[in-house]
């Protein structure tokens, strides 16, 4: 089982509401078999953009490169329920997200991950974007025993709703974790059940 208790690392600014899966990960690359490779791809659309205007996007700027944490702003990840959306960020190397709120879909992906994504009121998210823009060096913390982000030397107060914020806690977002450890009891439900054994 992997608790989960804090994320520690820089940060990644992500500007905007209402950022949806398809400019997450563009939905030319749902094609693959696997998530492999997805990361490089992230924001694929919106980098191209923003290099055609002559500007850089936080995913292409040197300055964040290798970040732990997203901030971003309201309802990130609407839009559609491709897993590969939450994916393509972890790939890219996000293991957690602040931000203000989320798709619902998108959460409970991000959960089944391991991937811890704290709210924290739009005035919050927007000076921690500051601050990680002020200094990409600084530190970040998602600090879920404490409810907190920290960042130079400042707390923000951040929420999880309950059930996650244990899942994570105890280590069970894993749900392969989960059968594993109660696998004798599962094998034992088994062998009771008629379909399983052929009707025997």
């Amino acid at each position: 089982m992997s608790e989960i208790k804090r994320i520690k690392g820089t940060a990644v600014p992500v500007y905007g509401n209402d950022i949806d899966t398809d400019r997450i990960i563009p939905a030319r690359f749902l094609r693959c078999v696997s998530f492999d490779g997805l990361g490089e791809h992230a924001f694929e659309d919106d980098r191209a953009g923003e290099k055609a205007k002559g500007r850089v996007h936080p995913f292409d700027d040197a300055r964040f490169q290798g970040a732990k944490v997203l901030v971003a702003n309201s309802n990130f990840g609407c839009g559609s329920s491709r897993e590969h959306a939450p994916q393509a960020i972890y790939r890219w190397g996000v293991r957690a997200i602040v931000a203000v709120s989320y798709s619902e879909i998108f959460y409970g992906n991000k959960v089944a991950m391991g991937m811890p994504c704290v709210h924290v009121s739009l005035e919050d998210s927007l000076a921690i974007q500051a601050l990680v823009d002020a200094d990409p060096k600084t530190e970040v913390e998602v600090d879920l025993e404490a409810n907190a982000v920290r960042v130079s030397g400042k707390e923000f107060s951040a929420t999880v709703p309950e059930g996650p914020r244990a899942q994570f806690l105890t280590g069970g977002w894993d749900a392969t974790s989960e059968l594993l450890r109660d696998f004798d009891d599962i094998r034992a439900v088994a062998k009771k059940l008629p379909y399983v054994n052929a009707f025997a």
